[in-house]
């Protein structure tokens, strides 16, 4: 196919200033279990192209289905005459950016591949780990789930940039309700974060194997636990709920687009500006945050973005100072500032925005001993529930399935229905432990949405377990 394309687009390349073609070529299966019996197996498969034309200082996009030769001659007429109704119009001059022309691949490090079960076998793998979560009565509904995604991406420019990609990634799923009268409590495999590069062997390495038991004698222990108390605690994040506070209050705000007002009138701005990168003190000496879209096993890894960007692992936050946004090559354009590769489009049909991409905390010293040991009051909380954040990325409450508090240094009571809440410019200011390698844990994300159309993309997040001072707590209902 990609030989195809090379020599379609060379038949179709307008006289403009710059024309790229994006091919994408998406397969995927979902296979599910509820209460014991298999759910009718899902699959999908999506193939499209997107043609951009930069010319004379306007931009232009169209995008086909029809990948032969007649339909993508059309589409870059369409995205020619855009380009020209555009001149003039945008809000940077386009001609003096300077396009990558990228030239290499990525593929996914695959040990064993999604083909090598059959169906039936896969089936059985999720009815055997269903059929765990059924300990008693109280379990009211369980449900296994793994869902393959196999992506081919091709880029070629007018200037002569090939790139091709092949991404493939699993996302497993465990969720276990117990219910007792009104009273009704969830566990979840990883608070619904657990997706990763790779195929099948991605299972053993989180920990697949064995979870619905431990979920299911959790979610019993929750129905017959006090309610999380209210009050200022010291709070022990385990890294399932560390990725979402990562996500929501570090990842989003420093989306450079945003930051410049792109996404005000859908999903918000953001409480940083351009004077912040280089000044502002966002956490505590502890907290250090990469860009990093090199971990092979991380959901959000590749070689380039969707405008040809080159990726390499980026600081965005070295000893709590705020160094880099989250921006692309328009974005940094537009800002005077460097950013990082992460121009991203959720499919062939959309066009690429700056998107979280593999945001990771970088591990610290301490141990997951030395964390409790060090908490003469406070709670810990595990696997994320529910969310709620300002429009400006600031004010925030969240709420996780599991609390347990911590009292002298010792984990004590279960509590059900744990909730906190802060203010971003001040919680991370208040890190005081970052956990070490031991702690640090892989997962990912397959629904971050923005962008008018909206566009839900994959992001990966890693992180340890990390201790935080002097925060609101309380239970819900």
């Amino acid at each position: 196919m990609q030989e195809r394309l090379k020599q379609y687009f060379q038949h179709i390349l307008p006289p403009v200033d710059f024309c790229s073609l994006r091919y994408v070529n998406t397969r995927s299966e979902k296979l599910s279990v509820r209460q014991n019996v298999a759910v009718p197996p899902t699959q999908r498969h999506d193939v499209g192209v997107m043609l951009t034309v930069i010319n004379k200082g306007g931009l232009g996009y169209a995008a086909t289905s029809d990948v032969s030769e007649s339909g993508l001659r059309q589409a870059v007429t369409q995205a020619r005459e855009w380009a020209q109704r555009s001149q003039g119009r945008m809000v940077i001059d386009l001609s003096s950016i300077v396009m990558p022309q990228p030239r290499g691949e990525y593929a996914s490090v695959v040990q064993q591949p999604w083909e090598s079960l059959s169906l039936s076998e896969k089936i059985e793998l999720l009815s055997r780990e269903a059929a765990q979560c059924t300990i008693q009565d109280k379990i009211v509904d369980w449900q296994t789930s793994l869902w393959n995604v196999q992506s081919e991406q091709i880029y070629l420019t007018s200037q002569g940039g090939e790139v091709n990609q092949l991404i493939q990634y699993l996302v497993p799923s465990i969720r276990v309700v117990a219910n007792e009268g009104v009273n009704t409590q969830s566990r979840t495999l990883g608070g619904h974060g657990c997706a990763r590069q790779g195929g099948l062997e991605v299972l053993d390495q989180i920990g697949f194997f064995g979870t619905g038991s431990k979920l299911a004698e959790e979610a019993l222990q929750l129905l017959i636990a006090p309610n999380c108390p209210t009050e200022c605690l010291d709070l022990l994040l385990a890294p399932d709920q560390m990725t979402l506070q990562l996500h929501e209050s570090i990842g989003h705000p420093l989306e450079l687009d945003r930051i410049l007002g792109d996404e005000r009138n859908y999903a918000g701005t953001s409480f940083v500006t351009l004077d912040m990168f280089g000044t502002y003190q966002y956490g505590s000496k502890l907290l250090n945050v990469t860009y990093d879209p090199t971990r092979p096993e991380e959901l959000a890894s590749y070689g380039f973005d969707d405008d040809g960007m080159p990726a390499k692992k980026t600081y965005l936050i070295r000893q709590g100072l705020l160094q880099t946004p989250l921006g692309g090559l328009f974005s940094q354009a537009r800002a005077g500032l460097a950013g990082v590769a992460n121009a991203r489009a959720c499919n062939w049909n959309r066009p690429p925005i700056d998107r979280i991409a593999n945001l990771n905390i970088e591990p610290g010293e301490s141990t997951w001993e030395e964390m409790i040991d060090s908490i003469k009051r406070g709670i810990l909380m595990r696997s994320n529930l529910s969310w709620s954040i300002d429009d400006s990325r600031n004010k925030f409450q969240f709420g996780c399935e599991w609390g347990q508090l911590i009292k002298n240094g010792k984990l004590t009571q279960v509590v059900k229905n744990p909730n906190y809440r802060g203010i971003s410019a001040t919680f991370w200011r208040n890190l005081k432990r970052v956990g070490n390698q031991e702690t640090y844990e892989v997962l990912g994300l397959t629904n971050c949405g923005k962008g008018e159309p909206n566009q839900a993309v994959r992001v990966g997040h890693a992180s340890p377990a990390c201790v935080f001072a002097n925060v609101d707590v309380f239970g819900g209902v």
